[in-house]
């Protein structure tokens, strides 16, 4: 549901494994109602290329990977909201990008929603693992178990629960508050490292 907190769950997950070390990309499947490329301040936005582009032909895979000015993270961004995304990604190019992602770096983010729409249960069939994003107090126990079985039955792992915005005794937590805002302020640079994968 809106305002769980995912994309925040996502960003963070993203950028510790690539602070971590690891080359990992994100790929923001929320081509509804996306919120990564406002958060991000992405320079240029409305001429970045991204995943809507690629789903829909007008943009190859070397358009559409940016790496960012975090240390081994590049996203592929949503940089158009679409209607009705469904067949876009029952399309073969969506699992190409997916599959050529994961040969190419070490973790593959993805930024989706599920339970409301049907798009992110057929996202979880192409994945190794999903975790869960619930709001504690807000998300209906009816929708979290729809959401676990729609998991279960698309084949993927579930990896995880994350209980988000629960309220807890800031004594002994106080550092550690509520997240602030943050915008990396992207400077979105075409990927080169595809590039010489394919030298090799």
């Amino acid at each position: 549901m809106p305002n769980e907190g995912k994309s925040t769950v996502s960003s963070y997950l993203w950028k510790m494994l690539a602070e971590a070390g690891f080359s990992t990309v994100m790929v923001d499947v929320d081509l509804r109602k996306s919120v990564q490329m406002q958060r991000m301040q992405v320079e240029n936005a409305s001429e970045t290329k991204g995943l809507n582009h690629y789903l829909s032909g007008m943009a190859e895979y070397e358009d559409v990977v940016y790496k960012t000015n975090i240390e081994n993270a590049y996203i592929v961004p949503c940089t158009q909201l679409l209607e009705n995304p469904s067949p876009l990604l029952e399309d073969a190019r969506f699992r190409e990008l997916l599959d050529r992602l994961a040969g190419e770096y070490r973790f593959v983010i993805v930024d989706t929603p599920l339970g409301s729409v049907s798009d992110g249960a057929l996202i979880a069939s192409m994945c190794d693992g999903a975790i869960l994003v619930v709001r504690a107090g807000q998300t209906p126990k009816a929708m979290i178990k729809q959401s676990l079985y729609e998991i279960e039955q698309s084949g993927c792992k579930l990896l995880g629960t994350v209980l988000n915005r629960a309220e807890v005794s800031t004594r002994g937590y106080g550092k550690y508050g509520k997240y602030g805002n943050y915008g990396y302020g992207y400077g979105y640079e075409p990927d080169t490292k595809h590039k010489k994968h394919s030298e090799k």
